[in-house]
């Protein structure tokens, strides 16, 4: 009963009073009763690092929508994504359960068709439900979104309505051609912008199309989706944000004493100079998508929307910016597992900073209780609502995140970081290091007093213990998740199942 209290209070105090029904039957905010469920506005942005952002304390970063919806919600510190890679990560936290769990660790695979998502969840309750830019389902099946808007319903569109043609002196990106092209040119080492205005860029499109879509709600409770591409490279902005920042105002971070048989082969030859363009391109292309989210939140608010809509913003995953010698994700380093997460609850306008570890499954059971659908048994999230309401101060003492195309798994505390590597994958994902393969490889880094990563500690005789300890938390979560668990042979040491349950297994 006092459970019920704390969460009736709550309800009042952030303006929910007429759903305070609901808390009697268990749930903070819910369609139980005759309250009508609350909308969910959940934005995404690709590649967005939590550090680039003025509302997680970068006062370069040109975020201002952002930061006005961190100050009126609840933002995280400690947010991890549980796979530094796009389709992983979004199929992850759209099911509620980790990519070896649902078999989605490869970029191109699709998600299983059985899978439950946010949208199948909350449809039979009474959701409209729409998903608007990208989403990496890798097939054409819609995953419980009645409205579905991307990349080819934007290219038909200019079919019709074909962009402004530019001055032609105005230099811009060329096509796109990762890997084939060298590092300096497919990640924008020119800061050169996208070649058109911004009112035909297919970002501002997305956000115009959300408008739309909020403009036309009625009595239904809605679920909208809006997913831009930005700021993943070649980070594109319009060319009316060309020149916002100085290039050689960017400081270029070093890698560490130990980082050498890590970096990407492709990155070694990047200048000094290319580096701070990129690292400029990256940014004016956070500017020009925190934009796009004003845009769409500037209409929740115009249609008194946001009184009665949950409102969640996150980056897929995080990136580095020449962080550890690399300028991509795809690895455990924090750049590239941390992300933005932002929640603001449904007539909220107080700030709240949430410094708990979180895993962004989490965010599966979070929406579902606020919306007041059942959990399905086969998430492995938990809510982030105690954390919100203040009534527990932690929900993991441990989070974890994946990225098996390169055999690596990592598990993190609030003091330490470990990352377990099998070391026998070549590459197949365009980072190859040109060294040979390493074998085992065992990281352990002290994140309080070396925030960088730069001192591994894992071959200390005095972290035996603790190496072994984080091996143990590692393979309990593979254990207690993964599909494979029925086929391990039996007698293997803690390393060799390890090294069973990295290998990629991905539903065909």
């Amino acid at each position: 009963m006092a459970r019920e209290i704390d969460r009736r209070k709550f309800i009042q105090k952030t303006g929910l009073a007429a759903l305070a029904c609901a808390a009697t039957h268990g749930r903070a905010f819910g369609i139980a009763g005759k309250a009508k469920p609350p909308n969910v506005l959940f934005l995404i942005s690709d590649d967005h690092a939590a550090y680039v952002c003025g509302a997680y304390g970068n006062t370069k970063a040109r975020t201002p929508n952002l930061d006005n919806l961190a100050g009126s919600g609840v933002r995280f510190t400690n947010a991890f994504v549980n796979c530094p890679m796009c389709t992983a990560s979004r199929q992850s936290f759209l099911t509620g359960r980790l990519p070896h769990s649902i078999g989605v660790t490869q970029l191109p695979t699709a998600l299983p068709a059985e899978t439950t998502t946010l949208a199948e969840l909350l449809k039979p309750h009474g959701y409209a439900t729409a998903a608007i830019g990208k989403m990496h389902f890798n097939s054409d099946l819609r995953h419980g979104f009645d409205f579905r808007l991307d990349t080819g319903e934007h290219n038909a569109y200019q079919q019709i309505h074909p962009a402004r043609p530019l001055p032609d002196d105005i230099e811009v990106l060329p096509p796109w051609r990762p890997f084939k092209d060298p590092a300096a040119i497919w990640l924008n080492g020119s800061y050169l912008p996208f070649g058109a205005y911004d009112e035909d860029m297919q970002g501002t499109w997305f956000a115009r199309k959300a408008q739309e879509y909020l403009h036309q709600q009625g009595d239904q409770p809605f679920f909208l989706i809006t997913s831009f591409y930005e700021p993943h490279s070649p980070f594109r902005f319009p060319i009316e944000y060309r020149g916002m920042y100085d290039p050689a105002s960017f400081d270029v971070p070093e890698p560490g004493p130990e980082d050498d048989w890590q970096i990407p082969e492709i990155f070694r030859n990047l200048t000094r100079s290319e580096k701070q363009h990129i690292i400029a391109s990256n940014y004016t292309s956070v500017a020009y998508m925190d934009k796009n989210v004003g845009l769409v939140l500037e209409t929740l608010k115009e249609t008194g929307l946001d009184r009665s809509t949950l409102v969640i913003y996150i980056g897929d995953h995080g990136y580095n910016l020449g962080h550890h010698g690399r300028f991509e994700k795809h690895c455990s380093y924090d750049q590239a597992v941390r992300a933005p997460l932002m929640i603001r609850l449904p007539g909220a306008s107080e700030s709240k900073v949430v410094t708990s570890l979180v895993e962004f499954i989490d965010i599966f059971p979070t929406m579902a209780e606020v919306c007041g659908a059942p959990v399905p048994g086969v998430v492995e999230g938990k809510s982030l609502l105690p954390l919100i309401e203040g009534t527990k101060s932690e929900i993991h003492d441990v989070v974890f995140s994946e990225y098996l195309d390169n055999e690596e798994a990592m598990v993190r505390t609030q003091q330490y970081k470990f990352v377990y590597v099998t070391g026998k994958r070549e590459r197949q994902d365009g980072y190859k290091t040109g060294r040979p393969l390493p074998g085992r490889t065992r990281m352990l880094f002290d994140v309080v007093n070396d925030p960088n990563e730069h001192t591994n500690l894992a071959n200390r005789p005095e972290y035996r213990e603790t190496v072994d300890k984080f091996q143990r938390e590692m393979l309990r979560r593979f254990e207690e998740t993964s599909p494979a668990r029925k086929g391990i042979p039996s007698g293997l040491s803690v390393e060799d199942q390890l090294d069973y349950y990295l290998q990629p297994r991905d539903a065909k």
